[in-house]
């Protein structure tokens, strides 16, 4: 691309020579000055190619350099609105002087030519030829006349001497003298188309030593003589010659000439020469009127191509530095801070500021370049901080002057449920307001900890929090963790050991106390009379039996909830488990309305049935208590719903109740034992659904029904479920082959 545009310069310079030469050759072609009639039609549409094709090479290297400047123009370059005013200011400069002389020279040679082809200069040359051709003709006549007269005297002489005589001769020879003629010859035709001469005169040898009549004489003329007319040869200019008869019955013919005077004739010549150029020139004047403005024009072009060119050159010349500059500063501005103006102009103001430029640029690089190094440097402790804070799993709160969160590491982001990147320059009372009690314990005492509850999109969640105060610096660091699942794990636990001793304790009493009631029933409900006492017997008995079995079934739950049994792993059809699961539902409340809606694609559920069944079991029955809280009747629109879905790898069921809904501040802890709204209620139910849920590797959360109610829903990762169940098959094909 460097060549191709180094080679514009001289191809422009080769261009403009051959558009000289082309100029040359077009003036040479349009004055006649080079002969093209040999050249023929070929080499003339040759020679006229050739001088147009530099012509237009010229326009396009013309064109081509404005268009530059025009798109540097268009495309907002530096220098290009100087270069474009250059421009035209040399072009207004160049046009001006050339058009008015065009037009005055244009105007000078109309002017001259309507002078020298005017109607009085064309009188003057037609008078003057009409001048000199009557004079010549005059002579002509008198000429004539007197050689009409001589031939009658000759005829005289002729009767009265005969041609014979010498006297005849001397007669001839003063004829010729006294008439002042320059030749006379006496001849008579013979047979054969020739003369015979009788006698002749002359002056000064005219006649010369032979005389050749045939030669001079033509037939038409001695024809004409000899019907007695006076003919008058035209073969010679300088000179009249005529030929008379000397008598209608004379056989003799005279011939005579005599010499016109030179100058005379030069004269009429030259007359006529001038009048028939002048014609010619008056028929070709718009001719050369247009030869001339076309050269006038082909000049003035050629002027202002030229002058274009220049101005194109020398605007170039005087942009270009101030061009570089402005690029340079447009490139530095924009952070490349290793731009430089080349310095070709060392001895002018330019190169000055060019070097100024340079040292500038020069000391912002090494400056910049620095301030770089010490920020890369900063960049990476940060970053090296920020990955140490990324692999903890605690959140982090860098807290600077003001208030202002300055750090916070992801997990303090999702810890918190706020939008990732957002944290950095908050206000932390207005992040995190739950921390604003220990953030002021902390900056007076320079250390707080303690446990916080926030809330965060209906959910609760409890945060052990730390805040430690930078020595020397009004700054905070606020470390937290979510302890929620470790709190309800270790209640949980602790529920877990609880209920294992309750039911413990409890359950080995209850056999032999039922036992025992169900004995004195039979053996003395019998034997006593029927009357008050045995019915209060009765009664009392089978409120202990009645309250046994209550107790069984409690202590059956904590059981229960203390050893849940290992789930066996089997694919299963979760829409044929829950419409058996509603089936029981329905019969026990037959007041509320149950219905499934399941997926036609629903993929099988690895679990194990009768857990996942029990899980179910346990939501459906809590909906229907829900429902019918306080004992109430359900109302008529009463309605429970269970939905299957199958969506990314997840089996969802939910089941959604129109009751009046669940606690937003409950929702984290119904699943916790012994944690009930219900009166009357042990707490458990949830508490062991959570427990399977969690054995199937899924999910158990709450949420409000549109409308009213609430919905729970179980999510199981299919994925995880088909690996669990290839990993039993596993174990259980290894345990085979041990044993």
């Amino acid at each position: 691309m460097t060549g191709s545009i180094s080679m514009y310069p001289s191809l422009e310079i080769g261009v403009g020579v051959l558009s000289v030469i082309a100029a040359v050759l077009g003036y040479l072609s349009l004055t006649d000055q080079l002969d093209t009639g040999e050249l023929g039609p070929v080499g003339r549409t040759a020679l006229l190619v050739a001088i147009l094709l530099p012509f237009m090479g010229l326009i396009i290297v013309m064109a081509r350099r404005i268009a530059v400047v025009w798109l540097d123009r268009r495309r907002g370059l530096a220098g290009a609105r100087l270069h474009v005013r250059l421009l035209g200011l040399f072009a207004v400069l160049a046009a001006g002087p050339t058009i008015l002389t065009v037009v005055f020279a244009s105007l000078l040679f109309q002017t001259g030519t309507a002078f020298w082809f005017s109607d009085n200069a064309q009188t003057v040359l037609t008078n003057a030829e009409s001048v000199a051709q009557a004079y010549v003709e005059e002579n002509r006549q008198r000429i004539v006349g007197d050689i009409f007269s001589m031939g009658g005297d000759l005829h005289s002489y002729a009767l009265d001497l005969g041609t014979d005589s010498e006297l005849f001769d001397e007669g001839v020879e003063w004829q010729l003298a006294a008439r002042n003629l320059t030749e006379a010859i006496i001849f008579t035709p013979v047979p054969g188309g020739a003369y015979q001469v009788i006698a002749s005169a002359e002056t000064n040898g005219a006649l010369g030593e032979d005389i050749v009549l045939a030669e001079r004489l033509s037939t038409e003329a001695v024809s004409r003589a000899a019907i007695g007319e006076t003919a008058v040869l035209t073969g010679s200019e300088d000179r009249v010659e005529a030929i008379v008869r000397l008598d209608p019955t004379s056989p003799f013919f005279l011939y005579a000439s005599r010499t016109v005077d030179p100058k005379a004739v030069q004269a009429a010549e030259q007359a006529a020469d001038a009048r028939s150029e002048y014609a010619d020139l008056l028929d070709q004047s718009r001719d050369l009127q247009w030869r001339f403005n076309a050269m006038l024009g082909g000049l003035a072009i050629m002027v202002l191509t030229v002058a274009i060119l220049s101005a194109l050159w020398l605007a170039n010349r005087l942009t270009a530095p101030i061009a570089r500059m402005a690029s340079a500063a447009e490139r530095v501005g924009e952070g490349d801070l290793s731009a430089r103006v080349e310095i070709r102009y060392t001895p002018d103001e330019l190169g000055v500021l060019a070097r100024s430029f340079n040292r500038m640029a020069a000391q912002l690089e090494t400056q910049t370049g620095d301030l770089v190094a010490a920020n890369a440097r900063a960049e990476t402790r940060r970053r090296f901080i920020e990955a140490v804070l990324e692999g903890v799993s605690a959140g982090v709160l860098a807290i600077g002057r003001g208030g202002t969160i300055e750090l916070a590491s992801t997990n303090a982001t999702d810890l918190l449920s706020a939008p990732a990147g957002r944290a950095v320059g908050q206000p932390v009372a207005a992040f995190a307001p739950e921390f604003s009690d220990l953030i002021a314990k902390a900056r007076s005492s320079g250390f707080a900890r303690g446990e916080v509850d926030i809330h965060r999109d209906t959910e609760v969640r409890t945060l052990l929090v730390r805040v430690d105060s930078v020595p020397g610096a009004d700054q905070l660091v606020i470390t937290f963790d979510d302890v929620t699942q470790q709190l309800a794990d270790q209640r949980r636990a602790a529920w877990a050991d609880v209920a294992r001793r309750i039911a413990h304790e409890i359950k080995n009493p209850l056999t032999p106390i039922q036992l025992s009631a169900e004995r004195l029933q039979r053996r003395f409900g019998r034997a006593m009379e029927a009357g008050r006492d045995a019915d209060i017997f009765g009664e009392l008995t089978g409120t202990i039996v009645r309250q046994v079995a209550d107790l069984r079934r409690m202590v059956d739950e904590f059981s229960s909830f203390a050893r849940m049994p290992k789930p066996v792993f089997r694919p299963e059809n979760l829409q044929e488990i829950a419409r058996q699961t509603l089936f029981l539902q329905e019969v026990g409340h037959p007041g509320i309305r149950y219905r499934l809606v399941a997926d036609d694609d629903l993929p099988a559920l690895i679990c194990d049935r009768r857990q996942i069944s029990q899980a179910l079991t346990n939501l459906l029955k809590n909906a229907a208590e829900a429902i019918q809280s306080n004992g109430e009747r359900p109302p008529e629109d009463a309605e429970i719903a269970l939905f299957l879905r199958g969506d990314s790898g997840h089996v969802l069921a939910e089941i959604c109740d129109n009751g009046p809904g669940m606690p937003v501040d409950m929702r984290e802890r119904v699943t916790e034992p012994y944690v009930t709204t219900r009166e009357g209620g042990t707490g458990l139910g949830l508490a062991i659904v959570k427990k399977i849920v969690e054995e199937h590797h899924g999910e158990l959360s709450f949420r409000d029904r549109q409308g009213g109610g609430t919905c729970a829903v179980m999510s199981f990762a299919t994925d995880v479920l088909r690996s669990r169940l290839q990993s039993d098959e596993f174990e259980t094909e290894q345990t085979s082959e041990k044993v």
